[in-house]
């Protein structure tokens, strides 16, 4: 039975996020707010998982999910290098709609479909997102909306679509910004572009100069890149108020979650 949660209240917050890790490592799928649309997401290395995800979704193994991660050091742990641009545009643009495409990691034991070695990766600019996958780790997420369908924009809508396939949907209230994140594909010599979306060209020009448009790891903990810190200080901000001192009308603000390996328009995310 699916269960959701008010990610604007502090208890119902926290509870579900709880909630959301236990189905994560059972390998069930749960639907988590995003800054695009709203994300179905399942544990990246559970075969079985993804598999479930792609099923809800309608879709087949040549249309797999894009990963999603909560740090620069996740992504980095996923890709088989950054290569010359790549830090450069996760310092620039992460957390935020910028979804990279990589050659993946050849020591990594999991199947998200037909990748052809690579691997789409973002870091939403979400509190409950982030927090989330801070707990969980890498996550295959789409857009949560089966095939054909539009993304699903508030947690109602992705009810009405994924239903009972889904163990836990975490309600981060509507999404604010429905455009689709910008997918760079970073796997040849040129950067190219793969789908248009919330970041601009002439924004990626300034940290990319040449764009082909078609028709460290061991780093310790505490230097964390700007793009980790940026996202430590935005689960930091959107922490709920305790429900003692909730006010008497609290609010809470809120992805597609990415494109396909290399042309998945997935979740707008």
């Amino acid at each position: 039975m699916s269960v959701r949660y008010d990610c604007a209240d502090a208890q119902q917050r926290e509870d579900g996020l709880v909630a959301a890790v236990n189905a994560i490592q059972q390998g069930q799928l749960v639907v988590l707010p995003t800054d695009t649309v709203y994300g179905l997401g399942a544990d990246a290395f559970t075969p079985v998982a993804v598999a479930s995800l792609l099923a809800a979704k309608g879709r087949g193994r040549n249309m797999p999910p894009p990963v999603l991660v909560g740090s620069v050091r996740a992504a980095a742990a996923l890709t088989e290098s950054l290569g010359a641009y790549g830090q450069d545009l996760i310092d620039e643009f992460w957390p935020g709609p910028l979804t990279l495409v990589f050659h993946s990691s050849p020591t990594l034991m999991w199947d998200l479909g037909d990748t052809m070695g690579t691997v789409a990766v973002r870091m939403p600019l979400h509190p409950v997102a982030l927090d989330l996958l801070r707990r969980t780790g890498p996550m295959a997420v789409s857009s949560a909306n089966q095939h054909g369908l539009p993304a699903a924009a508030v947690v109602e809508e992705a009810e009405g679509q994924l239903g009972e396939a889904v163990a836990v949907y975490l309600d981060g209230g509507p999404s604010t910004d429905n455009v689709p994140s910008t997918i760079l594909d970073l796997t040849g010599t040129v950067p190219k572009l793969l789908r248009a979306g919330a970041i601009s060209i002439d924004e990626l020009r300034k940290v990319v100069p040449v764009i082909d448009l078609p028709a460290s790891p061991e780093a310790a903990a505490e230097e964390m890149s700007p793009a980790d810190r940026r996202a430590a200080e935005i689960i930091a901000a959107a922490e709920p108020v305790p429900a003692a001192a909730a006010p008497a009308e609290p609010a809470d603000p809120p992805e597609p979650a990415e494109a396909t390996q290399a042309a998945d328009p997935g979740p707008g995310a």
